[in-house]
């Protein structure tokens, strides 16, 4: 390993700026040791996204569960000029002041924003919800799909998503609208990056990783789960009939399930301390 990816010289002398961090959490009843679960939203979502479903329904089956909400985004601070780095050091911010070494759980852009992060922090494992990992090939994807969507985003825009893109048929129209309602924007720089950027580095401590979403995903295809899990060694559980939003999604309780069980029968490594 290199001196330049330990000190990361550049990011001494340009740190990010501090910015107020909505975090939502929700506890088990009887603390039994596991590891707590950090939540990380994609572009456009809070930590609201999760506080509908996946925290309470973590914290019932004895998870400390957290989920935060990126710089401009939900409840923190504003920041229309964040960049990637500044979600992911959001992330491993909160992470690092959490009472025991957490699992990061990405949705969408957030999924690549826990891979930046993984980098900087020995997650326990790490779970990649629908992962929109950025570069060209997402870029044409996203044009292929959703071309009125995605092309203002190249000119400084907000990426548009819709309600068929972002949940299945089973979601009833009015938590559909409720939901699309809420959604923001992420900073042009971090769209930008998201679109072009370059791969992240390897995560430290090598922490086992999930892949999981839908093969009717309108945002992302199929073929992107594959590559993402590839990447890690591993292939992605898929959940046919879902839309984008899983943990919005009429079936929500499927993946979560899925990810709690996957920590439960796959024993992770001891904590670092």
């Amino acid at each position: 390993m290199n001196g330049e990816r330990v000190i990361r010289s550049g990011e001494w002398a340009r740190p990010v700026r501090p910015v107020r961090r909505e975090v939502l959490s929700a506890r088990p009843e009887l603390d039994e040791g596991q590891p707590p679960l950090l939540f990380v939203p994609g572009f456009g979502h809070g930590a609201w996204a999760y506080a509908e479903h996946w925290l309470g329904h973590t914290a019932a089956r004895g998870f400390p569960a957290y989920a935060v909400s990126l710089r401009g985004h939900g409840g923190s601070g504003p920041a229309p000029e964040a960049t990637l780095r500044a979600y992911a050091h959001d992330v491993v911010q909160v992470a690092a002041s959490l009472p025991r070494q957490a699992v990061l759980v990405g949705h969408g852009a957030g999924a690549l924003v826990v891979a930046h992060a993984l980098a900087r922090y020995p997650a326990r494992a790490a779970v990649l919800v629908a992962p929109v990992l950025g570069g060209w090939a997402t870029f044409g994807a996203a044009l292929r799909r959703n071309p009125l969507g995605t092309l203002p985003a190249v000119f400084g825009g907000g990426l548009r998503l819709s309600r068929r893109q972002l949940f299945g048929r089973e979601t009833p129209d009015a938590d559909a609208r409720r939901h699309t309602n809420r959604l923001g924007r992420a900073a042009r720089r971090a769209q930008w990056e998201l679109l072009t950027g370059t791969d992240p580095e390897p995560p430290v401590g090598g922490p086992p990783v999930l892949v999981l979403g839908s093969p009717d995903d309108r945002v992302l295809p199929a073929t992107a789960l594959t590559r993402a899990a590839r990447r890690y060694g591993s292939a992605p559980l898929l959940f046919p009939g879902m839309g984008h939003d899983l943990m919005l999604d009429a079936r929500w309780q499927e993946p979560i399930d899925a990810i709690l069980d996957w920590l439960v029968k796959n024993p992770i490594r001891g904590e670092v301390r």
